[in-house]
């Protein structure tokens, strides 16, 4: 996978693949929005949640944390548990009663609301018009931070370079990748850097890295020697499965080199917590 694709005629032009339509946004901000943390940033990365609610906060803005999410439920959709995912979405539909903003920080699941959720109710109209309503007030937090804030980043941190890693179901469906080099080009002393493959898939895909653990494992392999090679400090990503997964194998190479969430990273260099 890559940015281009080929057509399957012999010497075709090569051509770069359709991004996501661009959304009409608020002309202003709102005062209270849902934080849906996911279940890997509630379980591995909570630093990741509270720092997005810090950045949320510091533009003015309430987020309300419902206690009772848990998955978005796309391991099962992917998985082909229909039923499951059925379940497990209906249950997180239920959260978000107000009609406020929902803001993900992790472009994967952002995008199980936005994009597949009107097809998991598909067969259920009343809970397909509530799915439609909720994927059109859904963002990834790097984009609900530039287009809706419209977030001035001021840097306080010393001069580094830095890879962006992004999610390939969220680099396809919603152009986060576009959203973080943006906010990652506001901060005057970082640099990012090129990786190869950066469009490629890390390996985790969910369940795929349980299930295809040898072809997820020579996928990770592949994106961490790229990664490494490109000469950063500092990996960042907004999709904690990625950062897991490619920390995970960067911990058994023993290399020194580590990711960290978008959200700690920008919180960190603006001056959180000094």
């Amino acid at each position: 996978m890559t940015d281009l694709f080929y057509d399957a005629a012999p010497n075709a032009t090569r051509v770069a693949p359709p991004l996501a339509p661009p959304r009409q946004y608020p002309a202003s901000k709102p005062a209270k929005v849902y934080l849906f943390g996911t279940c890997v940033v509630d379980l591995f990365f909570p630093d990741a949640g509270m720092d997005a609610i810090h950045l949320l906060e510091r533009e003015g803005i309430a987020a309300s944390y419902p206690q009772g999410q848990t998955c978005c439920g796309q391991p099962a959709w992917t998985s082909g548990y229909s039923e499951q995912a059925r379940d497990v979405a209906r249950a997180q539909l239920a959260l978000f009663e107000e009609d406020w903003p929902v803001v993900v920080p992790s472009g994967s699941c952002a995008g199980m609301f936005r994009e597949h959720y009107v097809e998991v109710f598909k067969d259920e109209p009343a809970l397909r018009a509530k799915a439609q309503a909720l994927a059109e007030r859904t963002y990834e937090l790097a984009e609900f931070l530039l287009h809706v804030c419209k977030v001035n980043l001021q840097d306080r941190g010393a001069p580094a370079k830095v890879a962006l890693h992004t999610s390939c179901s969220a680099r396809r469906e919603m152009n986060t990748h576009l959203h973080g080099r943006a906010l990652l080009a506001q901060l005057a002393n970082v640099e990012r850097v090129e990786h190869g493959h950066e469009s490629e898939c890390c390996g985790f895909g969910g369940t795929f890295s349980v299930r295809m653990p040898d072809i997820s494992g020579a996928m990770v392999q592949d994106k961490t020697r790229q990664l490494v090679d490109s000469g950063a400090d500092q990996i960042i990503s907004a999709d904690c499965g990625c950062l897991m997964n490619i920390n995970g194998s960067l911990e058994k190479q023993r290399a020194a080199l580590r990711g960290q969430h978008l959200a700690s990273f920008l919180w960190q260099r603006t001056g959180g917590g000094q």
